[in-house]
């Protein structure tokens, strides 16, 4: 899930930049793209794959 996440929020940043959208300092496209690597990190990681269950 948080890989779908991540590739959502690379797409934004990426619409940001290219269609050079003046936003404010919050919502950069920078910003939004370590929010991406940040979900990106977290998936890779483990966190947020769904329920696993143990035996």
């Amino acid at each position: 899930m948080l890989g779908i996440v991540a590739a959502v929020l690379f797409f934004v940043s990426f619409l940001i930049n290219a269609a050079d959208i003046s936003t404010n300092d919050t919502f950069s496209s920078v910003n939004i793209m370590l929010l991406g690597l940040t979900a990106l990190a977290l998936h890779v990681a483990g966190i947020g794959s769904g329920w696993v269950r143990r035996r």
